[in-house]
C-alpha cells in the first residue's frame, strides 16, 4: 500500500514538473514567433549578466561572509529550474541549493544535481563562483543556521562522507531512500544527521513526505543573511 502511495505521489510530482515545462516551452514558442531572434537575445542577456561588474563585485562581497554550514540557494535560468521552483510550497524563488564548506580558506559548495550539467549524477563539489555564475542564474541567497561549532564540525564530516560515497541524484524525489538524494533532501538529511535531531522538517504532500528548497530556510533555525538579484 505504501509503495503504491509513493508511486502515485511520484506521478503527481512529475505531472507538476511537466506542466511547468510545457508552460515554459509554450511561452518560449510564443516569444520566438513574435520576436524571431529569441536565442540570440537569451545569449546576449547571459553574457551581459556574466560581464556585469556589479554582479561580480556582489558575488565577491558575499563570498567574504560565507561560513561552513551555510545554506546557499540559487535561481537557475533554465526551464528545468523553473519547474523545480514550482515544487516549493511557500516561496517559489529558488530552484536549487547546496551547503557551504570552507576548505583552505575558500568556500566550496556541495550539492546534488542531475541532468546534462552532471551526467554521472553524483554529488558535486564546486567553487562558489562557479555555483553562483550570473551567466546561468538570476540570483541567489545565503542562509545561516543556528548551529554551534560542534554541529558544524559534524556536518562537515557528514557532507564529505556523502561526497566520498558518490551518492546519486534522486530522480524519484523519495525521502525514504538514502542512497540517492535530490538537492533539498541532501541538505535535509546531512543537517539532521549532524544535529542528531529533526532540525529540519519535511512537509506532507498528499500524505507523502517531501522537503522543498523553501522548507530549508523558512523555519525557526534559519536566517536569510543575503539575497541578490543579478542585473
Amino acid at each position: 500500500m505504501a509503495k503504491k502511495k509513493r508511486h502515485i505521489i511520484k506521478i503527481i510530482l512529475l505531472l507538476i514538473t511537466l506542466i511547468a515545462l510545457l508552460f515554459a516551452a509554450g511561452y518560449t514558442y510564443y516569444i520566438k514567433s513574435a520576436t524571431k531572434p529569441v536565442n540570440d537575445t537569451m545569449l546576449s542577456a547571459m553574457r551581459e549578466r556574466n560581464n556585469n561588474a556589479w554582479n561580480k563585485d556582489t558575488i565577491l562581497s558575499c563570498v567574504k561572509i560565507l561560513r561552513s554550514g551555510d545554506l546557499i540557494v540559487r535561481t537557475g535560468i533554465d526551464v528545468t529550474s523553473y519547474g523545480l521552483s514550482r515544487m516549493n510550497a511557500l516561496d517559489k524563488t529558488y530552484s536549487h541549493c547546496g551547503l557551504v564548506m570552507i576548505e583552505n580558506g575558500y568556500p566550496f559548495i556541495y550539492h546534488s544535481i542531475g541532468g546534462e550539467d552532471n551526467p554521472d549524477a553524483t554529488l558535486r563539489r564546486d567553487s562558489v563562483r562557479f555555483f553562483l555564475s550570473p551567466r546561468n542564474n538570476f540570483g541567489f541567497g545565503i542562509v545561516r543556521y543556528d548551529l554551534d561549532t560542534s554541529q558544524i564540525a559534524r556536518l562537515s564530516t557528514v557532507v564529505k562522507r556523502y561526497y566520498a560515497e558518490k551518492r546519486k541524484f534522486d530522480l524519484d524525489f523519495d525521502l525514504d531512500t538514502d542512497d540517492k538524494l535530490y538537492c533539498a533532501e541532501f541538505v535535509y538529511k546531512a543537517v539532521n544527521e549532524a544535529t542528531k535531531e529533526p532540525y529540519l522538517q519535511p512537509i506532507s504532500f498528499f500524505g507523502h513526505k517531501y522537503i522543498g528548497v523553501d522548507n530549508l530556510y523558512m523555519n525557526k533555525h534559519a536566517s536569510m543573511i543575503c539575497q541578490v538579484k543579478f542585473k
